[in-house]
């Protein structure tokens, strides 16, 4: 048994236990009238919280990317779209018109994982399954975006371009594939054993690349210009051997080489392979 902790006199009577007092917050007033019976009702208010809730700031912007339309796009490519997934197939029927293949159906905002269920932050639907989520329907309709636009026109991108050739007995025609190339700022220079690119691209890209040629050339004879989707450079060779590969390398280059008029390292009206003095000892001794 536990010992009292006050001392006092006997008594029969219970003990009297004084109500909670309210909460400095909360406050008790009649509501209304006193009702027949005599009784009081009363309602119960809250006061404000002594400090104040700040208030939520607005999320910022979503900052959507654009298409960059003067970008080349491979056939193939996958719009950058979440919940789109159409694939570029050209600029007419991908990028230009209001057909069914330029329109994107998207979600402009992320997706949101939570608790087992899965969506985007613009739209309600809320699935379990992944596969599920894989084929909510984007919100936005616009236009898709393949290769975006370069957000900071100062910064500058380098790109690359791709390189085709075939060549003549006599010539080698180079095509470097830089669409709008900016011929006021960029620079191509021919010498005898390499040409240097430098080309200005829209959208703040920039190829630039020098190439060891595999044989020599006379530059004074040589070419270049500059069209609408690439440019064209026409190299005079200074002998009539047949190049193997447009660029000089360490690897051991194969002499029995087979020539097209369509290929990359082609051959356009050379009837037999020409060699130069060391591979045609070479040859000649196989």
């Amino acid at each position: 048994m536990h010992q009292g902790c006050t001392t006092g006199e006997h008594t029969n009577e219970a003990p009297k236990v004084e109500p909670p007092k309210p909460s400095a917050n909360v406050t008790f007033k009649a509501a209304g009238p006193r009702p027949e019976s005599g009784k009081e009702t009363f309602t119960q208010t809250f006061a404000p919280s002594l400090v104040a809730a700040a208030p939520a700031e607005p999320a910022p912007p979503v900052q959507e990317e654009d298409d960059d339309l003067s970008a080349v796009v491979p056939p193939g490519t996958t719009c950058r779209h979440k919940g789109c997934g159409k694939v570029f197939i050209s600029d007419e029927t991908s990028r230009v018109g209001d057909g069914e293949e330029a329109i994107c159906t998207y979600h402009p905002k992320a997706p949101i994982f939570h608790e087992g269920s899965k969506g985007y932050l613009c739209c309600k639907r809320r699935v379990l399954e992944f596969d599920e989520f894989l084929k909510i329907e984007g919100c936005k309709k616009g236009r898709h975006v393949f290769v975006p636009k370069n957000q900071n026109p100062e910064v500058e991108q380098l790109t690359d371009c791709r390189i085709d050739h075939y060549q003549t007995p006599t010539e080698v025609h180079v095509s470097v594939f830089a669409k709008q190339a900016d011929k006021e700022r960029s620079k191509v220079h021919i010498e005898a054993n390499q040409i240097s690119l430098d080309l200005y691209l829209p959208a703040s890209k920039r190829f630039s690349r020098s190439i060891e040629l595999y044989g020599p050339i006379n530059p004074g004879a040589s070419s270049y210009k500059y069209f609408g989707t690439k440019v064209e450079l026409v190299l005079k060779k200074q002998d009539t051997r047949s190049w193997a590969i447009l660029e000089k390398t360490d690897r051991a280059i194969p002499v029995n080489l087979t020539f097209g008029v369509g290929g990359r390292t082609g051959t356009i009206g050379a009837k037999q392979l020409v060699l130069d003095e060391q591979n045609a000892n070479r040859s000649n001794n196989a």
